[in-house]
């Protein structure tokens, strides 16, 4: 890589303790950058997922412990980085009918704090991450960018506002804010809050009789390390200042047929049982979603190696090789329904 704005600068990953943080900080550090982690202040000094990062990175990046939703906090971990990568944020969609406050304090006040800190100290580069659970049930695919942003929850509604007030930062300010919108993210270290992990650790705990919500919705599963690499792209492009871009597979695919795909790589037999509490509210439920991802290969060259479905069953296969490695599945409650 040349030196480009991520090399000749120090990154901050917000959020870096977490699923796509913590493969952000791995993605970083293999490409030559100086990277600082935020991860969430806990008094066991846990790094989260950077605990168990891969061993040619260990040891390679700064860690703080703090807390997106203090502004002294984020203010103190920025100053002395050029570039911030905001990936802190509660995601979960089911904790945010119970607790919007919270996703509201970390979602929306986060990412405030985060702007008004680079708007004070002239961080030359900001990435807000989006969801595509901001489009809500698509209402034509695939889903570009101009697509209308529906709130089917709190938390999707937290994650507009939070987009909302980057790009108004850019346009009252200058601020240099890119939002980077992922679609279904997958991959080693998700929560099981997510199909893919809920589905493969139940199998691979031996259960037979799957406890799943609805199969119908569709999603566009886009592999973890494309996500990552997306984020360092879009980083270091300067035409995307001011702009929403989609990151995707190009590729849809139903629940089930998910679900039936993990079972047939798992060589397992199984029937499945809908659990009520995992089921959305009618409303809330986004039934479609596919992505498109033109805007990321024009502005920035980025394009999924885990495209199609021909990507999404390879991206799949390493998802559960690492699942059923015996300490990565002693991580999961498979038989507890994770909100």
């Amino acid at each position: 890589m040349p030196d480009t704005l991520i090399k000749t600068s120090k990154v901050l990953v917000t959020g870096a303790d977490g699923f796509i943080g913590s493969h952000v900080v791995e993605a970083l550090v293999r490409q030559g950058c100086d990277v600082r982690a935020l991860v969430i202040y806990n008094s066991l000094g846990s790094w989260g997922w950077l605990d168990r990062c891969a061993p040619d990175v260990a040891g390679k990046f700064e860690v703080v412990l703090g807390d997106i939703r203090d502004p002294v906090c984020v203010r103190n971990v920025m100053r002395d980085c050029n570039v911030v990568l905001n990936l802190a944020a509660l995601i979960a969609i089911p904790y945010s009918y119970q607790s919007p406050d919270s996703y509201i304090d970390t979602n929306v006040r986060g990412a405030l704090n985060v702007l008004q800190a680079a708007r004070d100290l002239g961080t030359a580069r900001i990435v807000q991450t989006s969801t595509s659970e901001v489009y809500g049930t698509a209402r034509y695919v695939p889903i570009d960018e101009d697509h209308p942003l529906q709130a089917q929850s709190p938390y999707a509604a937290t994650k507009i506002a939070a987009d909302q007030l980057a790009l108004s930062f850019h346009r009252s300010f200058g601020t240099p804010v890119t939002v980077l919108r992922p679609f279904n993210t997958f991959g080693p270290r998700q929560s099981a809050r997510a199909v893919i992990p809920s589905v493969a650790t139940q199998l691979l705990s031996g259960a037979r009789k799957l406890k799943l919500g609805n199969l119908s919705p569709t999603r566009d599963f886009t592999f973890v390390e494309d996500t990552a690499q997306g984020f360092v792209e879009c980083a270091n492009c300067d035409a995307a200042l001011g702009q929403v871009v989609n990151i995707g597979s190009d590729f849809e695919i139903s629940v089930h047929d998910t679900v039936k795909l993990i079972g047939e790589l798992l060589q397992v037999d199984f029937e499945i049982e809908t659990a009520s509490e995992r089921l959305r509210p009618a409303a809330s439920e986004v039934d479609r979603l596919w992505a498109s991802t033109g805007k990321a290969k024009a502005l920035f060259g980025w394009a999924p190696k885990h495209g199609g479905r021909e990507g999404f069953q390879r991206g799949l296969e390493r998802t559960l090789s690492w699942l059923s490695e015996p300490a990565n599945l002693a991580l999961y409650k498979p038989q507890i329904y994770a909100v």
